[in-house]
């Protein structure tokens, strides 16, 4: 591998510059009027696959969306083919994403989102750079490192990046379940390269991702908004409700209050206990993450499994007019599903409460309950040759041993894949705990980037010699 390292060394400036091309395209599938920036990203892809030589490049179109008022054509999945199955090669899927979250520089950016600024320190800033197209781009340069050495990839890639996942994935698992018998039954394996590290400073590997169930609370009253002063104390008012319900979902230490949503965690075992003692994790480290000493937890290994292996239960909004009595209150909370839980009994668990605590309230406002979106949590076989691959070369690369980490949030997909395929999934992750992504200054490291395309490399030649 060292002719590959001392190429992707020497390429290290034009990996940046590209990087800072992507970054400039805001693929902002959330925002109708970027959607032509997402169709941009999906063409600046499927050129770089054409240039390199994939075969059987593709964009499959998933169908359309009424987005804000419009209706538009849902971004493509960006497919491609490196390699022929049947060569006695193993064949690895990749999957990724080019979309992004909004970012404006007046939420808090302290350079212009959408365009790549490198510091004194090796991060570079910009909107996308870790959440997801550094390491999408980085698997393209792995196969243009290879060609450019006149070298034969050791493994057949395949590759499926999208340009959904930031809103929803629509489309996406409908087209998986479709190739699963088609272009993706020959796949040995999987790789999804879209988390990071546990902390700053040694790589992991991901074996587990929680679930999620995500809930509104519509409550309506009166036919209009209402003067508080003329009104106040004369009606029932939706708001006073809606936080009356809220309030009684979660307690202040976390623990979520519906009746029955405990019975399905699965146990910890004595193997899963031991992942836990050789963590790189300090509370420090969290308390650097959120800025802030509000950890609800007292030890590392408590605060890790409430965070990937234990649900949890998050109140994300709660809408209303200004000083004014409103008509109707919208109030959403998510719960973070861990197995053995389903959607389907923690949607059952949850209506059921909601409804009970409307009805004892003795209000005569209406109350709506929605399930918006739901996915199953995904954990994996630690000991599978995919996994070894990966150990093997972040060691390689990185001179460590990885932690084997679960994370907190969820990726739906990732169950897609596994289910659909009946493979291997892994997340091998490029960069660190502190790269914000989703959040005001978002960043990857240049060394995170340059070392990660090298891990990339490492791993598909450490699958290849399995």
């Amino acid at each position: 591998m060292d002719a590959v390292y001392a190429h992707i060394n020497a390429n290290q400036d034009l990996y940046v510059k590209r990087l800072a091309d992507a970054v400039g395209i805001p693929s902002i599938s959330g925002d109708a009027k970027h959607r032509a920036d997402v169709f941009r990203m999906g063409e600046y892809l499927t050129n770089e696959l054409k240039r390199l030589g994939f075969e059987d490049v593709g964009n499959h179109l998933p169908g359309k969306q009424t987005l804000q008022g419009h209706e538009l054509d849902l971004p493509p999945i960006v497919v491609g083919r490196f390699g022929k199955e049947g060569n006695g090669k193993k064949t690895v899927l990749v999957y990724g994403h080019y979309d992004v979250q909004p970012a404006l520089k007046s939420d808090g950016w302290n350079t212009d989102p959408f365009t790549l600024v490198e510091d004194a320190h090796g991060r570079m800033f910009g909107r996308g750079s870790t959440d997801d197209k550094g390491p999408i781009l980085s698997w393209l340069w792995v196969v243009e490192a290879y060609k450019e050495l006149g070298l034969e990839l050791p493994v057949n890639l395949r590759v499926c990046f999208e340009g959904m996942e930031e809103s929803g994935s629509e489309g996406l698992d409908d087209f998986i379940i479709s190739e699963a018998s088609k272009s993706f039954k020959d796949v040995d394996c999987v790789c999804i390269s879209d988390n990071y590290w546990l902390g700053t400073t040694k790589p992991c590997l991901t074996y587990g991702l929680r679930g999620i169930s995500y809930f509104s609370i519509e409550i309506a009253g009166p036919g209009k908004d209402l003067h508080s002063g003329v009104f106040g104390g004369t009606v029932h008012e939706p708001m006073t409700d809606l936080i009356s319900i809220m309030s009684k979902l979660v307690d202040p230490k976390g623990k979520i209050l519906v009746p029955g949503i405990y019975a399905d965690v699965a146990p910890v075992s004595d193997a899963e206990n031991k992942l836990y003692e050789s963590l790189s994790f300090t509370l420090a480290d969290i308390h650097s993450a959120t800025e802030s000493e509000t950890t609800i937890h007292a030890s590392e290994r408590d605060t890790l499994m409430h965070r990937w292996r234990f649900p949890s239960l998050v109140l994300s909004t709660r809408r209303g007019a200004k000083t004014v009595i409103p008509a109707k209150v919208i109030g959403k909370f998510s719960i973070r599903t861990v197995p053995n839980m389903t959607p389907e009994r923690v949607q059952q668990l949850v209506e059921k409460y909601v409804t009970q605590l409307f009805d004892e309230l003795g209000s005569r406002n209406t109350l709506k309950f929605t399930q918006i979106s739901a996915g199953k949590s995904w954990v994996a076989d630690i000991n599978h040759w995919n996994f070894v691959a990966a150990s093997s070369a972040i060691q390689k690369v990185f001179g460590v041993t990885p932690d084997f980490t679960r994370e907190g949030g969820s990726i739906p997909v990732t169950l897609t894949f596994q289910e659909a395929l009946q493979k291997s999934v892994l997340l091998l992750p490029m960069g660190k705990s502190d790269d914000g992504a989703h959040s005001t200054n978002e960043k990857l490291d240049r060394r995170n980037y340059i070392e990660g395309i090298k891990l990339l490399a490492t791993y598909l030649d450490e699958v290849a010699r399995l």
